[in-house]
């Protein structure tokens, strides 16, 4: 492969022989590809003698492309290079193990431990151990004594293992979204002619000299040159930023570049560019210039942690776009995060600072008690010999309030997260969801409402024509070709098998017996299907009128919802044939052919007449009606590029009525949706009453519902004022009863999508899923919090645009996707119900017992065993919980919603209760009870005690049947449902048991262990399933009678408005907006004074984007970002003085009291 850099050139003699073999080298190509338009189009005709000659330098042929030979395609990619643009270096192991030492806490400790072990080698002589008031060691203790250095080591050792376990699970995890990635780009394939066949190609196989089909909706693999164009319109805003789309013809701009999207027509383009050499790899090399500046922006990276939550876009050309907008928006504020990860982050935060507060009373209290005690109370001189041994005990006591940190923190969170969507992620896989960003998975469970097209989705995309109107004549069934005029059949035939891509084609069945294949565009395969029925054969047709003879083509779009083909005939003058919606083509025919094949006129009398009596009949069955037509133009060359006057006084040759059935699965996933509390809608460009019908039959609207089904202009005329903008507020009386949306426009679709997200109707946002498959739908799929795009039909824009992608193109997909989204949250909630439980009562036993025994109950190396359970084993065992149907028949969270419920509170501080009161009974009593010595108040390096191992091993298996309690967060009483549908949890639980038994009999000095007798092991074990009927017995208190319970995990996390981010334009605001919607909050943490002030400015009405954009009014009102999708809206606030959340409750969109709302 030819060296990248900018004066690229053939290292060695084999490759420059090699370049010679073909007419071009790698660099006149890559010089030919930056010119645009006229400057172009005088290098090809005056340089290389014209496309053509371009074609044969290559050694291809324009019409039967590359033989696809092996050798030879092997050679193109060693002159030209692959077309591929290489994937960043992933980190390694190490870096991962250096980056997971960047934790503060394991610093502490690992600080604490060294400490711990240099001291323990320091030996004082034995005299002076009465002056320092220690105990004189006995003989036998010499030998515990030699071994202190073991605590320090423990710690350092289970440090190790804590960042071997959250390397691997990094490493893991990059390596999962790497194999997802090259999925996405394995699927991504194109139509290139090989061999005079059409065949479909993984992207990367393409190589310079191919002759590529282009078409409606694909996003290019490579650059290229124009060889043939239908009204070919390509969208180049990817590389020129310029929104505009471009016309490409032979005649003007021929030059096609890689990652640019083709919104209108079809053509054929030979390959010039691949990989690094095409004009995206250009950029991207030109990005990753020098290691110096990787090194710069991982640097940059590593403030934002990307990796965890986005996973790279479609095609490497994205990760172009994305870096170019990293340069350009370095001052951002960081990545938004998701709901979920908001209210995550929040929590932390806060168990954080309790965690640190409590670590550094303990330490503070430690210290005191062991001063005053020593020096105070028994009046021992501070000998200067004796501070090693003191230092020694307040080291202990730094490592007791490291320890009581340590297992404050919630290190597991971010990893349960990581699992839970990781496992998700994997498993959706299967279920035919492809995801492409994490955090839709997660949104997906909040989901309130779903538009989708009805095409595909909702049916099965196998279109056949099963009735017609011919001749005047409404046949119900496809009639027999003896019964049409010959020349009525010629039209029939020619008119479908010219007027249609020539890449829909229908292929012999793969399976005897089978349906035949369709392969392109389905409707106009349902059509070519008629001809066959028609006992007719459209390929010779075709061959006879190849697609270089096309004079002019009007590519199907959106607005036209018409296709037409004009050819030139034989005898001079030109025939157009045209396809369309049949309302739309009808009301452009004035003659329409009668039984004999003449064309008699047509009025609007007659029009309204075959509306009545075929097309509304066809509708009503649910049957999708398209109309053909053609017209001839005999005098001279018509005005081609003035459509109107072109697309009219046309003829109709016939109108058919095609059927898509809905698939089977469908009514029953609605009704899924109906009672897990989704709204589904149906938008779709079928005329109304076959929308109507179809809905009827998949169960979205039922006779006699007071439902609305409306049509785009009714839906327009309803929703906007005079000047023709929408109004919410109209909008808002529509939206609730709106079920099925027909004729519509993607514009329609955006707008209903962007109206019901920001709507404050109800008492919370909707949260919307969309779906869609074609490239106009790009805007709404983006705008909707989470976007569906079709695998099989969708095109690589809206699969660009989209978060997830269905494999399958069915709606039971979708449910599906919900099931794992609530699934995610629910797996998480588990576990922080699990975690907190262990968090409240190891930080009270560690502070209470140091603060009266002058020792934690559970030792540092003990503390960070009962970490790596909860964090790292319960993570994995709680967030792999598989979902269940029954996660469907409960109403969606939404976004305000606590992630800790009221009944999850009372679980927690309920077996908080019985562990502690089980745990201080052992450590105060335990020794009369079991008849053993009591190990509190041990001296310094005294060996561990049969006392403190009971408690040590109470603890943990109070914590493993707890973590069985866990596994419900509803209040449900049976815990053991579906648990051996869940190997992983049971084997983390049979594994951490295992363990716990082997730390126990032979941790010894290491764990603070000692061996226990089998009847002090039955009372453990006792204690232990206590747990799980202490459970049931929480479980029949009634949460509503528990008033004090307190929610915690509200809302969403905010965002420093950043100073960075203060310089930014309105634009780039606006940008963030369309991404992702923001909420404004006031956070009235107990600032009274803040609240009046906020009270003061709802008075006053003043315009919010002041606040936005005053950095100074911003720090003083503490407003924040908030990066989630939703609308703008500012909880009112309390203004009593103990609240310290004010309630979220949605509010008018701010800035309507001006008349404009804020980007």
């Amino acid at each position: 492969m030819t060296n990248t850099t900018e004066h690229a050139l053939p290292a060695n003699s084999t490759a420059e022989s090699r370049e010679k073999e073909f007419g071009l080298t790698v660099m006149e190509l890559r010089k030919l590809m930056e010119l645009r338009s006229t400057d172009a189009l005088i290098q090809i005709n005056d340089h290389h003698g014209g496309v053509m000659n371009l074609c044969s330098k290559l050694r291809t042929n324009p019409v039967e492309g590359l033989s696809g030979n092996p050798a030879d395609l092997e050679k193109r990619k060693q002159v030209f290079g692959h077309n591929l643009i290489p994937p960043k270096k992933p980190k390694t192991f190490l870096e991962l193990v250096w980056e997971a030492l960047q934790d503060v806490t394991l610093i502490i400790l690992e600080i604490a431990a060294i400490i711990s072990l240099v001291l323990s080698f320091y030996r004082p002589h034995g005299e002076e151990n009465e002056q320092c008031g220690l105990p004189i060691n006995s003989p036998e203790d010499e030998g515990e004594a030699e071994a202190g250095w073991i605590e320090g080591a423990a710690i350092l050792f289970s440090v190790i293992i804590v960042v071997l376990v959250t390397a691997f699970n990094d490493w893991s995890k990059e390596k999962q979204f790497r194999g997802l990635q090259n999925r996405i780009e394995k699927e991504q394939k194109f139509s290139v002619i090989r061999n005079g066949h059409i065949i479909q190609l993984p992207v990367a196989e393409i190589v310079v000299g191919d002759i590529a089909q282009i078409k409606y909706g694909d996003l290019l693999p490579a650059d290229g040159i124009l060889i043939q164009g239908n009204d070919l319109k390509i969208d180049e805003s990817s590389l020129t930023g310029e929104s505009d789309h471009v016309k490409k013809s032979l005649e003007r701009d021929p030059m096609l570049l890689s990652g640019t999207h083709v919104m209108e027509g079809s053509g054929r383009m030979l390959v010039t560019a691949v990989g690094v050499n095409s004009q995206t790899g250009i950029i991207f090399t030109l990005l990753g210039a020098s290691e110096e500046e990787e090194e710069e922006k991982k640097k940059k990276a590593k403030a934002q942690d990307g990796v965890a939550l986005e996973i790279q876009p479609l095609n490497s050309q994205e990760g172009v776009d994305n870096e170019e907008k990293e340069k350009k928006m370095v001052k951002l504020p960081k990545k938004e995060k998701s709901v979920l990860q908001g209210k995550l982050t929040r929590l932390a935060v806060q168990i954080g600072k309790a965690g640190l507060i409590m670590s550094a009373v303990t330490v503070l209290i430690l210290i005191l008690y062991f001063v005053i005690d020593n020096f105070v109370i028994q009046r021992k001189p501070w000998l200067a010999e004796c501070t090693p041994i003191y230092i020694q005990y307040f080291v202990k006591f730094f490592i007791i309030g490291i320890t009581v940190l340590v297992v404050a923190v919630p290190e597991g969170l971010p990893l349960a997260v990581t699992i839970s969507l990781a496992y998700s992620v994997k498993k959706m896989m299967k279920d035919n969801n492809l995801v492409r960003h994490l955090d839709a998975c997660e949104t997906m469970g909040n989901a309130t409402a779903i538009c989708s097209d009805k095409t595909g989705t909702l049916t099965m995309n196998r279109m056949t024509v099963v009735q017609a109107y011919i001749g005047n004549t409404h046949y119900r069934q496809v009639p027999s070709p003896d019964v049409l005029v010959p020349k009525v059949l010629d039209l029939l035939v020619n008119g479908i098998s010219i007027n249609s891509a020539y890449t829909s084609k229908i292929l012999p069945p793969e399976k005897e017996g089978g349906l035949p294949r369709q392969v392109g565009n389905k409707t106009e395969c349902s059509l070519l299907g008629f001809v066959i029925d028609l006992k007719q054969d459209y390929q010779a047709v075709r061959s006879e009128v190849p697609e270089e003879k096309f004079y002019k083509v009007y590519t199907f779009n959106s607005a036209r919802k018409s296709m037409s083909t004009v050819i030139q005939k034989p005898g001079g003058g030109y025939r157009m044939y045209s396809k369309g919606a049949s309302e739309i083509i009808l009301r452009k025919c004035n003659r329409i052919l009668d039984k004999n094949g003449e064309a008699v006129p047509f009025k609007s009398t007659d029009r309204d007449e075959v509306v009545r009596t075929v097309i509304e009949p066809m509708a009503s069955e649910g049957l999708r009606t398209i109309c053909l037509a053609y017209r001839d133009f005999n005098d001279g060359e018509p005005p081609w590029d003035h459509e109107n006057e072109i697309l009219t006084e046309l003829t109709c040759i016939a109108v058919v009525g095609i059927e898509d059935p809905v698939r089977p699965e469908v009514p029953d996933a609605i009704a899924k949706c109906r009672r897990a509390g989704i709204t589904v809608r149906m938008v779709t460009g079928d005329n109304v009453n076959t929308a109507r019908a179809i809905a009827t039959k998949c169960g979205i609207i039922a006779p006699g519902d007071d439902f609305l089904c409306l049509e785009g202009k009714e839906f327009n005329r309803l929703i906007r004022n005079e000047k023709g903008e929408v109004e919410q507020e109209k909008l808002d009386k529509i939206w609730p009863k709106l079920r099925v949306l027909a004729r519509s426009s993607p514009t329609d679709k955006h707008t209903l999508v962007k109206g019901i997200i920001d709507s404050t109707v109800g008492e919370q946002r909707q949260v919307v899923a969309v779906t869609g498959d074609g490239t106009n739908d790009g805007p709404a799929l983006k705008k909707a919090d989470v976007g569906f795009a079709m695998g099989i039909a969708g095109t690589d824009v809206a699969k660009e645009a989209s978060d997830i992608i269905l494999t399958d193109d069915n709606f039971t997909s979708i449910v599906k996707a919900v099931m794992w989204g609530r699934n995610v949250y629910d797996s998480i909630s588990k576990f922080l119900q699990f975690q907190l439980t262990v968090n409240v009562v190891a930080v009270i036993v560690a502070f209470t017992g140091a603060c009266i025994t002058q020792d934690s109950p559970l030792k540092a190396v003990q503390m960070l065993w009962v970490n790596l359970i909860m964090d790292t084993f319960a993570s994995l065992a709680l967030a792999t919980e598989p979902p269940t149907d029954s996660l469907l028949k409960r109403r969606p969270y939404g976004r305000n919603k606590p992630l800790i419920s009221r009944t999850m509170m009372k679980n927690i501080l309920g077996h908080a209760v019985y562990q502690l009161t089980i745990i201080f009974f052992l450590v105060f009593a335990g020794e009369k009870f079991f008849d053993i010595d009591s190990g509190r108040n041990a001296p310094l390096h005294s060996p561990p005690s049969q006392h403190y191992t009971i408690v040590f091993n109470t603890f943990v298996l109070m914590q493993l049947f707890n973590e069985i309690n866990s596994r419900k967060i509803h209040g449900e009483r049976n815990v053991f449902g579906g648990i051996f549908r869940n190997l992983i949890f049971c084997s983390v639980v049979l594994g951490t048991f295992i363990s716990q038994i082997i730390i126990v009999e032979f941790g010894g000095k290491p764990f603070s262990c000692t061996k226990l007798s089998l009847s002090q092991w039955f009372w453990c074990l006792f204690i232990g399933i206590g747990e799980l009927l202490w459970g049931q017995v929480i479980s029949t208190i009634p949460t509503q009678s528990l008033k004090f319970l307190k929610e915690a995990g509200h809302g969403t996390a905010k965002e420093e408005i950043t100073r960075d981010a203060e310089g930014l334009d309105e634009i780039d605001h606006a940008e963030m907006e369309l991404r992702r919607g923001q909420i404004l909050w006031f956070r009235g943490l107990n600032r009274i004074q803040t609240q009046i002030d906020v009270i003061n400015t709802f008075q006053t009405g003043a315009n919010f984007k002041g606040v936005i954009k005053r950095p100074t009014m911003g720090q003083h009102l503490d407003v924040k970002h908030v990066p989630s999708s939703s609308h703008v809206t500012v909880p009112p606030v309390k203004s009593s003085p103990n609240t310290s959340v004010p309630d979220a409750v949605p509010s008018p969109t701010l800035g309507n009291q001006s008349g404009q709302s804020i980007p």
